[in-house]
């Protein structure tokens, strides 16, 4: 996968992070779970999109380690959903398996990346 198609990938995570939480349930735990998975879901693609922008190896790694937190923490935010009953798990399987690949492809890139040092 090239950069352009993993921009649009990261593009479409974010737009389904967005949809996830417009599903929510209208209460108070629900909105600020919300918040905070749109918060860091988000961010995956916008830090992404400066990744493709990184001006040197180191920071490029750099940038991408901010990517690898960032989708991190949305899977949290996602089982926290789950967990917490705010949500069935069903309708969350999928978007949790994607961000698991986004991420795996962000650490093998972040390893790739330091190997070449």
């Amino acid at each position: 996968m090239n950069a352009e198609e993993f921009k649009n990938r990261t593009k479409a995570f974010v737009i389904r992070v967005i949809r996830l939480v417009e599903a929510l349930p209208k209460n108070q735990t629900a909105k600020v779970i919300g918040n905070q998975l749109l918060r860091c879901g988000t961010s995956v693609g916008a830090n992404y999109r400066a990744v493709c922008r990184a001006k040197s190896p180191a920071d490029f790694v750099a940038k991408m380690a901010i990517v690898e937190e960032e989708c991190d923490e949305s899977i949290y935010w996602m089982e926290l959903i789950v967990e917490a009953g705010l949500m069935d798990e069903k309708r969350l399987v999928g978007m949790k398996n994607e961000a698991n690949e986004i991420l795996s492809m962000v650490v093998a890139s972040i390893r790739t990346a330091r190997a070449r040092k």
